[in-house]
């Protein structure tokens, strides 16, 4: 068993410690691991605000073992612990090429809390990983557009799409990193001051955002125009990279 990071309020401690020892509790266990991963596990949580998220993985899941873990969920629940992703150990093995960017952002972060760290033995596939993330980024490219319309291009309809795309761009960018045999490790502040350096592709707009996203700004309403069209911008310029990837010889 590992410890619950120190970095982690007292509160967000004692939440995962209940969770734990309940788990424990149980007759029949078959949990092999169970990892923290998102924001907390990262570092990058915002308190009262951001969820704690637990995968628990086990040899199966019977379905007397579910019902008693139910009542269980709804206690945790008011601590802010949402239901855990619950894998089999061969179901994560096999989703490992169709989901390559999900198991890779609990791969890099996440904390493991009991049991045998099971992504060991998971090898990612870099071909499905590209694939991947140009299927999201370009995915994402079309919502933004998408909503923009449905908002009238009004600047709180672009005020509040932008930090929805941007936090569905990071596990791409941390994917991109990864194919450029880059660590992407630190908070998002960190990983997108790491775009320019690493992809060759202007950061400013995205660490605007970002900013926005957390409060810190709020760009006035001739601004937010300039600043929607600079973020498309930037995620075309994201997806003529990938075409630069996929063009090279060693993917």
């Amino acid at each position: 068993m590992s410890p619950i990071p120190e970095h982690l309020p007292s509160s967000i401690s004692r939440a995962i410690q209940h969770v734990l020892t309940a788990l424990r509790k149980q007759k029949n266990n078959p949990i092999t691991a169970v990892m923290l991963y998102g924001s907390y596990a990262r570092g990058d949580f915002v308190v009262d605000r951001s969820n704690i998220n637990l995968l628990i993985v086990a040899t199966d899941y019977p379905l007397e073992w579910l019902q008693r873990i139910g009542p269980l969920q709804a206690r945790w629940r008011k601590d802010g612990v949402v239901a855990p992703l619950m894998l089999t150990e061969q179901e994560l093995q096999d989703s490992l090429g169709l989901f390559p960017l999900e198991f890779l952002e609990m791969k890099d972060q996440s904390v493991l809390l009991e049991g045998q760290d099971p992504f060991l033995a998971c090898h990612l596939n870099l071909a499905h990983l590209l694939v991947q993330c140009e299927q999201e980024i370009r995915g994402n490219l079309l919502r933004v557009r998408q909503r923009f319309v449905e908002g009238w291009g009004r600047p709180e309809a672009i005020q509040t799409l932008l930090p929805i795309s941007l936090v569905a761009l990071l596990p791409c960018i941390r994917g991109l990193f990864h194919l450029l045999n880059h660590s992407p490790d630190g908070t998002t502040q960190t990983v997108l001051e790491q775009v320019e350096p690493v992809l060759n592709v202007k950061n400013e707009v995205l660490l605007e955002v970002l900013s926005m996203k957390r409060g810190v700004s709020t760009p006035g309403r001739i601004e937010l125009p300039r600043l929607f069209e600079r973020y498309l911008e930037t995620l075309k310029n994201l997806v003529n990279r990938i075409q630069d990837l996929k063009r090279s010889e060693h993917l």
